[in-house]
């Protein structure tokens, strides 16, 4: 057992005997201390050596994932408690966390659907009319994978790998990112492949595209915001959304069901906070157990 999971054992211990919480607030407190844990695992700090401005970069991660306000708190919250606890016991000798800062009230932050939002937005497709199956492929590529729009337009059959498991990337700066692909994506994609694309007279050049107009040209991201827009009305979604909030959707729930931070920003393609320092590429097999373990999609 590593230091950190042995400080964060008797934490818990400490909180049920000596503080008395609810299992839940107890389970809330453990949860926040291990994605501190993974974090600082993943950039080779122990315990001892967490600084003031290791937790910034820290909390920084959770905004730039998306992470509601009232989330960033509660997480921050747990990491007092958990250091307020290693002060206790002498087991560090200062209290790095003492400065952290709650979220400003009013920040702007990006909006997150809830898994059931998503659902009824995936089902208000009109499978009957010919763009319904393709739209409803688009939206679950968007949440299950958290592509940006512009890698949804430019995705292409040569970029799936179901056998592996996979999908290829080519994000922003041209870099290429694996993202695991879940049975619901394949599902929906090759329903849309046979019932509504194999249809269509595909425009010259645009053959590997999945995601194609009724003309047989690849979708625009105009298009994709349009269909959306136009998918939120008929539901009557009182939020504003757009492609990308999917994407903040994917990451949210993924940390919120416990996924490690270093993984979705993998998924994500995000550069690290910490540009200083060059990190170890995770191996794409744990990556992959870490979005499939975690999404809700595959909690079915």
């Amino acid at each position: 057992m590593s230091a950190w999971s042995r400080y964060i054992t008797e934490f818990v211990s400490y909180l049920k005997i000596e503080k008395g919480l609810s299992n839940n607030s107890i389970i809330a407190y453990e949860n926040d201390s291990n994605k501190l844990k993974n974090y600082c695992e993943d950039n080779n700090l122990s315990v001892k050596e967490v600084q003031y401005s290791h937790l910034k970069n820290f909390v920084a991660e959770l905004f730039d994932l998306g992470l509601s306000a009232r989330s960033q708190a509660r997480i921050i919250s747990g990491i007092k408690q958990f250091y307020a606890y290693l002060l206790l016991e002498n087991l560090v000798a200062n209290d790095p966390s003492e400065l952290l800062e709650q979220p400003k009230i009013g920040r702007k932050l990006p909006e997150v659907m809830t898994i059931e939002e998503i659902d009824e937005l995936i089902n208000a497709n009109n499978l009957e009319k010919p763009e319904g199956y393709r739209n409803r492929a688009m939206l679950e590529v968007l949440y299950s994978c958290g592509l940006r729009v512009s890698e949804l337009v430019e995705l292409k059959f040569s970029d799936l790998f179901y056998d592996e498991g996979f999908l290829r990337v080519i994000g922003k700066g041209n870099k290429e990112r694996l993202v695991p692909l879940s049975k619901s994506v394949e599902r929906e994609i090759q329903n849309y492949s046979e019932k509504t694309r194999s249809k269509l007279k595909i425009k010259k050049g645009h053959e590997n595209f999945v995601f194609l107009n009724r003309r047989g040209s690849k979708l625009t991201r105009v298009m994709i915001f349009l269909i959306i827009k136009e998918l939120a009305l008929k539901i009557d979604l009182q939020k504003k959304i757009s492609p990308h909030t999917f994407r903040h959707s994917f990451a949210t729930h993924l940390i919120e069901g416990g996924a490690n931070l270093r993984a979705i920003q993998e998924m994500l393609g995000h550069e690290s906070i910490i540009t200083t320092e060059i990190y170890t590429h995770l191996d794409q097999r744990f990556l992959k157990d870490a979005i499939l373990s975690f999404h809700p999609r595959n909690a079915r």
